[in-house]
């Protein structure tokens, strides 16, 4: 299933066509899981209120009564969880307040497992590790979150090495809490970036370093393999907030991820 959210302002540089088409991963009378791609907010941004966001858009779709949220018969959708801006994936919304309720006190108990994927670069120390570690906003970098023992808030992620390159690892991340950045913030403090993180200090990922011969035709110019933040919510498990039934969530890898890890099983192995 899958429906198109139309932006009302004009396209901007981020979304050249001026609209998404985000599939539906699960769907009941209470609960709705979206597919949500690279490149979108989920909530409007606090400095600059013209960027497209998930929660703008489906509140107008709602309201003009959209063919999508008519057939739903939807008046109330609000996400449960947050995605940053670049990570794709799993994103929950719940259909009613009540469900909403229930789901912020799921999540408020570290409840849900999270699984993403990440593409990173170096290589941890251990295949297994966890950290855990208090996270608070950076006191000298606006918008970066850092370890911070004293002033911080409880944050613990799981990792492990799904498969290993010469520099970059594949990595399987599931937070056991719900803080800002805290997937990048806690590999950063690991001395491991993710790939195109430029907030945190991660490198682009290039062709033309793993490919020896490498070619680039005249005139063109060559872009990174995976242009984004290369993290994604893969899975999401919880209990149904109000069947309690456990239900599970997947997102496929997006095209971008599948790309990078191809060519880093070809030349960089």
């Amino acid at each position: 299933m899958s429906f198109t959210i139309k932006l009302s302002a004009p396209a901007t540089a981020e979304q050249a066509r001026g609209f998404w088409e985000i599939p539906v991963l699960f769907e009941d009378e209470h609960l709705l899981a979206l597919d949500k791609p690279a490149g979108l907010l989920v909530s409007p941004d606090r400095h600059d209120a013209t960027r497209p966001n998930l929660a703008t858009l489906i509140s107008a779709a709602i309201a003009e009564k959209k063919p999508w949220a008519r057939e739903r018969n939807l008046d109330y959708l609000t996400h449960a969880h947050r995605l940053d801006f670049d990570t794709s994936g799993v994103l929950l919304f719940a259909k009613n307040k009540a469900a909403l309720i229930a789901l912020a006190n799921l999540f408020g108990a570290e409840t849900p497992v999270r699984h993403f994927t990440a593409l990173a670069w170096g290589l941890p120390l251990e295949k297994d590790f966890s950290i855990e570690a208090k996270l608070a906003l950076h006191p000298l970098k606006i918008g970066q979150m850092c370890v911070n023992p004293n002033d911080g808030k409880h944050a613990h992620t799981d990792f492990s090495v799904l498969e290993q390159f010469s520099d970059w690892c594949l990595l399987r991340c599931t937070p056991r809490t719900d803080r800002i950045h805290q997937i990048r913030a806690h590999l950063k403090h690991a001395r491991v970036q993710l790939v195109g993180d430029e907030i945190y200090g991660g490198k682009e990922l290039w062709l033309s370093r793993l490919k020896k011969d490498f070619y680039l035709k005249p005139g063109r110019e060559e872009r990174p393999l995976i242009g984004r933040t290369a993290l994604h919510a893969e899975e999401l498990t919880l209990p149904h907030p109000v069947t309690n039934e456990l239900v599970t969530i997947k997102s496929e890898w997006p095209k971008d991820l599948k790309v990078a890890v191809k060519y880093l099983r070809q030349y960089a192995n």
